[in-house]
């Protein structure tokens, strides 16, 4: 699994018919900074993953990639690499916030 930031979306009319219904979201891979680690920073990546929770732009989400992104019940039968899996309401390393999602 990957924390990510939600940066867009992507519309996509003609689809195979188990993506019908599914938003598609645009979504850029963040790790903890490896210098200072007080701060989130992103890896210069961008995915595209089904959205399946409502997630929203600039929101941080937890993604899984490959094989694993058809494990759940509702993507068990599309040709998918990313899903979305969960919105993240904080982060913490070392006793620090690095996120915490707005109310």
């Amino acid at each position: 699994m990957f924390v990510a930031k939600v940066t867009g979306s992507l519309v996509a009319t003609q689809k195979v018919a188990s993506m019908v219904g599914y938003k598609l979201l645009v979504v850029e891979p963040y790790r903890v900074d490896p210098v200072q680690r007080q701060s989130l920073v992103t890896t210069g990546r961008t995915f595209i993953a089904v959205d399946t929770l409502g997630a929203g732009l600039g929101d941080f989400v937890l993604i899984t990639q490959g094989s694993s992104a058809r494990m759940t019940p509702e993507t068990k039968n599309m040709p998918i690499d990313t899903v979305v899996v969960g919105i993240i309401d904080q982060i913490h390393v070392e006793r620090t916030c690095l996120y915490a999602r707005p109310a």
